[in-house]
């Protein structure tokens, strides 16, 4: 299974949103540049994101999006569901009428549990929690290789 760019970039996004929060409402423009994303792409992302209550928006010159709540009420599964749809990797998980073998079917079991799986980490995960990854590693110099 594999996410799209609309749900990494998204939750990229919405990390810069956690991150510069609380300088105000930030840019797209901002967010683009810092991310190597291109402005009208993130637009679209944000406005699903917005549709779904995680992002808010202000006018004006200096307006701009803030998240909608505070960065550890927001978990990671609410943003990937909004962008991604169902992390299903096979379309009997979510409807197990699209194949006549879904009852007895050892390999669906497997399916089920790589959902939950993916799942599982996304609702134990929170924008916060991305926060404290970022500081740590921002505070961690690059290691470099030479031959």
């Amino acid at each position: 299974m594999k996410l799209s760019t609309r749900g990494s970039y998204g939750t990229r996004a919405m990390l810069e949103l956690a991150l510069h929060g609380d300088e105000g409402p930030v840019q797209l423009k901002d967010i683009a540049k810092r991310q190597g994303i291109s402005e009208r792409y993130l637009e679209q992302l944000v406005i699903a994101l917005k549709v779904a209550g995680l992002v808010k928006s202000t006018r004006g010159a200096k307006g701009g999006f803030v998240l909608a709540r505070h960065p550890a009420d927001i978990k990671l599964s609410e943003v990937v569901q909004v962008l991604e749809g169902s992390l299903s990797p096979m379309a009997c998980i979510d409807e197990p009428g699209v194949c006549n073998r879904a009852p007895g079917c050892v390999t669906r079991d497997l399916w089920t549990e790589m959902k939950d799986a993916m799942v599982g980490v996304l609702e134990h995960t929170t924008l916060q929690d991305l926060v404290l990854r970022y500081r740590v590693k921002a505070q961690k110099p690059v290691a470099t290789y030479s031959i």
